[in-house]
């Protein structure tokens, strides 16, 4: 293995990773939970951008409630920004010698 080689992939690598971050900031992820009766916005960074609530939900004595769906519709959100930057991310590493258990982002 040619160190030269090594280092330009490095390179390479951090340039496609820089532009794949900004991509995902680019990006809006939506969650939903109670049938929709709550979402949740985020980023590609997950910064919260938007939260959409039912009216039907503004009902008093249910706060609890509304608070389960909104944390739900977040981690829902979530898991969406997160399986969309691990399958771009590895996109971009994919056939380069990266030790197994490596995290790059």
């Amino acid at each position: 293995m040619n160190i030269l080689n090594v280092i330009k992939q490095v390179g390479e690598l951090q340039g496609k990773m820089q532009a794949v971050q900004a991509e995902l900031e680019t990006l809006e992820f939506l969650g939903e939970s109670g049938a929709g009766m709550v979402k949740v916005t985020l980023s590609g960074k997950s910064d919260l951008r938007r939260i959409e609530i039912d009216p039907g939900l503004m009902k008093p004595g249910e706060q609890d409630i509304l608070e389960d769906l909104i944390a739900a519709a977040f981690k829902d959100a979530r898991v969406k920004v997160n399986a969309t930057a691990q399958e771009k991310m590895s996109s971009v590493t994919a056939g380069l010698p990266i030790p197994p258990g490596l995290k790059l982002f």
